[in-house]
């Protein structure tokens, strides 16, 4: 099927940068590799305690970037059936509810306390919205979504947090909600973001993948 790519390519890294990226080749021990993929809900989970609803800004700027929440409509006012994958506590969600009133969406969080966060929100609505608790590697989303019945899915930030090795079992289960020929809207972290020139030695966890403090990872991805 089409694949639009759009936005920005890799930066360029300074002389210092690049040799600083060749010497940081030491892995963090496969003990605690093992340690950090069995804990990462618990992780996350802390992660949002710790920060509630005030850690990553609204997300203003979906539709604007998207064109194809509008475009993918037979008709102006058509009602889009959504899931949102990786809700977080609905930073995207809720500023496209705002937006675009003709938006159903299933909305699902590796965090139960996210999930619970969504829930308290001021804008959040059954009638407009399910969300639920969801590991996208291993829990099938057709327990809570009918097959084939999503107009987009949007992946925002989420895959940098999955480790590289089940990323294809979230793309297999997203694929059977997912209306034939329709979209997946996709959004992360580039290879050399600053973000990840930011970590120290002793936070590779392999190619293009780290280890934050926290406990929570993030890979960096190339086009």
């Amino acid at each position: 099927g089409a694949f639009q790519k759009k936005g920005h390519s890799a930066r360029i890294l300074s002389p210092e940068e690049a040799e600083r990226l060749a010497k940081d080749q030491v892995l963090v021990s496969e003990f605690k590799q093992l340690k950090l993929e069995k804990e990462a809900q618990k992780n996350w989970d802390l992660f949002y305690k710790r920060n509630s609803t005030n850690f990553f800004k609204d997300r203003h700027w979906t539709t604007r970037e998207f064109q194809e929440l509008k475009a993918c409509r037979e008709f102006a006012d058509q009602k889009l059936t959504i899931l949102e994958a990786g809700c977080g506590v609905g930073n995207c969600l809720f500023p496209l509810f705002e937006e675009d009133l003709n938006i159903f969406a299933y909305a699902c969080d590796f965090s139960p306390r996210a999930v619970e966060y969504v829930k308290k929100n001021a804008l959040y609505s059954t009638e407009r919205c399910k969300v639920f608790q969801c590991d996208l590697t291993k829990d099938d989303l057709l327990e809570n979504i009918p097959a084939n019945s999503v107009d987009v899915v949007t992946l925002i930030f989420v895959l940098s947090a999955i480790h590289p090795d089940k990323m294809h079992l979230v793309l297999k289960n997203i694929y059977k909600v997912l209306k034939p020929g329709k979209c997946v809207l996709f959004r992360d972290y580039g290879l050399y973001d600053h973000a990840m020139l930011r970590f120290k030695s002793g936070s590779k966890l392999g190619e293009n993948f780290y280890v934050r403090q926290d406990g929570t990872r993030s890979y960096f991805f190339t086009e």
